[in-house]
């Protein structure tokens, strides 16, 4: 049995990793910590886990001593140090923070304002990402976890940009969130009433996600590709709905598209791709570890519409850490991750 750690399991993505660990065959909750709740048990912040799970926040440091891998749920910044105690103690490190994503510091500097602190240590992150990155997560104790919206929409643009059907300029990513993304933290923006009955986009051509998913699509392409990246906050607690749109190249056929897609997630047991007719929608992938993808040609303008749908707790954080965490320690990567999205 795996011994995991939580740190910062009070927060959204910290609660999620409780309640997906609780369920895990081969791996259990150990220890977990939260600075605003140390003392307390996470069931007195969540009644849901009542009787199920009562654990008491510790300190971080207690949670890396008992823990054969530690899930770190943090803002950016705070990472480092943590990552580096398990390192020394040869402990896995699964950061669904901003630490570790992004390969260039002076880019973490740009959005994060913040520096590198172990730059051998950097280099030993490999970005978590399954589906596109498998092969360089086994083995690795150091795992950066993607975001949520640099998760679906990369899922949904991968296969055309890695086969070269559309073109790498003018790519728009528009894409919609559940509240929850923005973390339990309250502010004026995720206020009931200014969110309720409300739709607004946010951070406009200037969202700190933006550089990761730039990272990931032009590692797949082999060249420096730039987007336009819009999120807007929906009034939902969970789901990411995005539409990414790219112009096809010349002659490339509806067929060809379909096929390289299906060819690319043939395999993927997690990335489900639409039958022509049906819509992504968040409705069908809530509380699930699957990203949906629909595909769409506009004939008129030639372009491709991708659309995806992930659940932002779940796929876009807490389910693909745990995703990371099966394929480090060599099971089966569904593994406590076989949940079926509510009907309804």
């Amino acid at each position: 049995m795996i011994h995991a750690g939580i740190v910062g399991a009070t927060g959204y993505a910290g609660s999620e990793l409780v309640r997906l660990l609780l369920s895990h065959p081969e791996a259990e909750v150990t220890a977990i910590s939260s600075v605003s709740f140390e003392g307390k048990a996470i069931s007195e912040v969540y009644p849901a886990y009542f009787n199920l799970c009562d654990m008491v926040c510790e300190t971080a440091g207690q949670v890396v001593d008992k823990c054969d891998v530690v899930f770190a749920a943090l803002p950016h910044g705070l990472s480092q140090e943590l990552a580096k105690a398990c390192d020394e103690k040869g402990k896995a490190f699964i950061d669904l923070g901003a630490d570790f994503r992004l390969d260039s510091e002076e880019e973490y500097q740009k959005w994060y304002g913040g520096t590198y602190q172990d730059k051998e240590l950097h280099e030993k992150a490999v970005y978590g990402l399954p589906e596109l990155f498998r092969k360089d997560i086994l083995g690795k104790r150091v795992i950066a976890n993607p975001g949520c919206y640099t998760t679906g929409a990369p899922l949904a643009l991968a296969p055309a940009v890695a086969n070269g059907l559309i073109e790498l300029t003018g790519i728009i990513i528009d894409s919609k969130s559940g509240v929850t993304g923005a973390g339990r933290g309250l502010s004026q923006g995720t206020h009931y009433p200014d969110l309720n009955e409300g739709l607004h986009a946010y951070k406009v051509a200037s969202h700190r996600h933006t550089p990761e998913i730039e990272q990931t699509l032009s590692r797949l392409s082999g060249q420096k590709v730039h987007v336009t990246f819009v999120p807007h906050l929906l009034p939902v607690n969970r789901g990411i709905l995005s539409t990414c749109y790219g112009r096809l190249k010349p002659d490339v056929t509806k067929a060809q598209v379909r096929k390289a897609y299906e060819d690319f997630y043939q395999d993927e047991y997690f990335v489900r791709l639409l039958p022509d007719g049906m819509n992504a929608d968040i409705h069908n992938i809530k509380y699930s570890n699957f990203c949906d993808i629909s595909l769409h040609i506009d004939t008129r303008c030639g372009n491709l519409i991708a659309i995806s749908a992930i659940d932002n707790m779940v796929k876009g954080a807490a389910g693909q850490a745990i995703q990371n965490m099966n394929l480090i320690f060599g099971l089966e990567e569904a593994s406590g991750l076989a949940l079926v999205p509510p009907a309804f």
